[in-house]
């Protein structure tokens, strides 16, 4: 009679759970070996506990219900629980398995698993071998997750999942190397990242300066204007039309007369047609002959999470707006399109726009508190020169942003080619 897992040394686990010749993903160097994972660990699946034995108490067992409990690099849990379901123990691995996928993590004591993830118990290797190879392997995960509502990974995906298994010192020195190389990307990475994290500090203090007047305070001065020369005045006022896209959603394709833009469209820096949709002509019309954009229009998205963001209008084509846009056409005697995108988007004016927002499940700014809302006006020779010193330092800002991003991507590419060589036998000393 054969044995079962549990009557197996950890020597016998591995024989039987060899990958046949044919199913092994790529040749491995001399003495390695492809093993499938349920050979090197147990895998415990895990199950949620009922709603009422969940608690804020922490002095019960924590709850790791999924992505949201999980760190980068250590579990977070919000709730406990009374009932312990499934555990995990110290040193187990922790791995999402529904929805987010992947995102491996040591744990650091004992924890119910919840049903958004599993537990990995390795039995053999060392758990950091696995831990690396479970992170370069999330395309692998998302490949082979069912469903349709949620991703799913099943325990037979987990146990089937096959893994390259040098020897027990080559994993311990291949870790080591993969570990300090590591360390020196993220130095680097927090280097970069604290760069990245002024950004909007930087870009807030431009903003608070322009609208105060001291980015244009010498220039007043050479052109002998007034301090007190500012004013305020309601973007009623100012604009000769407020207005927002069409109330009712209408059919939109990924092809179609004329482009349909909508919140996720707009970014200070423009309007982002990356997953723009259309809708037809007929629609379009409609709604166009309520709410024509125009060229140098401002538009400010004031529905969601995404309000206060504005931008101006430099599309030559005429498209469809939903009302999560509102469209302001600022009086061309009185008020630069830019100016008013700059001063939209500064932090003191979204605070104040935020603070007038209401409804329930979704919370918007009315076109009434719009147009109601006060702003700081100076001479459009003024705004002209503010407009310009604001394009061409927030301009620099914005290459700053793109190139550090830039580099934190190369840096994630790095660590995935180094993973990538350490498995398949190809990272040096």
């Amino acid at each position: 009679m054969a044995k079962n897992k549990k009557e197996m040394t950890p020597e016998e686990r591995l024989a039987a759970a060899l990958v046949p010749e044919e199913e092994q993903p790529y040749e491995l160097p001399e003495g390695w070996k492809w093993v499938r994972l349920d050979g090197l660990a147990d895998i415990i699946m895990g199950q949620s506990p009922r709603g009422f034995d969940t608690t804020d108490d922490s002095s019960y067992t924590p709850l790791i219900g999924g992505a949201a409990d999980m760190g980068a690099k250590e579990l977070t849990p919000h709730k406990y629980t009374k009932v312990v379901t499934k555990l995990s123990r110290k040193n187990d691995l922790v791995l999402c398995i529904r929805a987010t996928l992947g995102r491996p993590v040591v744990s650091d004591g004992e924890y119910c698993l919840g049903r958004g993830v599993a537990g990995i118990r390795t039995i053999a290797g060392a758990v950091d071998w696995i831990r690396y190879y479970l992170i370069q392997s999330e395309p692998y995960l998302y490949e082979h997750a069912t469903g349709s509502t949620f991703l799913q990974v099943t325990g037979k995906v987990l146990s089937d999942m096959p893994v390259p298994y040098p020897t027990v010192s080559e994993q311990q020195r291949l870790v080591a190397r993969i570990e300090s190389l590591f360390a020196k990307l993220d130095v680097a990475k927090e280097k970069v990242q604290a760069v990245l994290d002024a950004h909007e500090t930087r870009k807030a203090t431009l903003l608070h300066d322009a609208f105060a007047g001291k980015l244009t305070a010498k220039w007043r001065k050479e052109h002998g204007i007034a301090s007190d020369s500012w004013y305020t005045d309601t973007l009623k006022d100012l604009c000769v039309k407020i207005t927002d896209g069409t109330h009712h959603s209408p059919p939109n394709t990924n092809k179609g007369d004329y482009m349909y833009v909508t919140a996720k469209n707009i970014k200070e820096t423009g309007i982002m047609l990356d997953n723009i949709t259309y809708v037809s002509s007929a629609v379009h019309d409609e709604i166009y002959s309520r709410c024509d954009v125009k060229k140098g229009d401002v538009l400010y998205i004031k529905d969601g999470a995404t309000t206060g963001i504005a931008t101006v209008n430099t599309l030559d084509e005429p498209f469809s707006l939903l009302s999560s846009v509102a469209v302001l056409r600022p009086h061309e005697e009185r008020l630069l399109p830019g100016y008013l995108k700059h001063l939209l988007n500064s932090s003191e004016q979204k605070s104040k726009m935020l603070n007038n927002m209401s409804g329930n499940a979704i919370t918007r700014l009315t076109l009434s508190k719009i147009k109601a809302t006060c702003i700081k006006v100076c001479s459009l020779s003024e705004q002209q020169e503010i407009v310009a010193v604001l394009d061409r330092l927030l301009g620099r800002e914005e290459e700053v942003r793109q190139s550090a991003e830039s580099v934190l991507a190369a840096i994630d590419s790095m660590k995935q080619s180094i993973l990538a060589r350490a498995f398949r036998g190809e990272l040096g000393a």
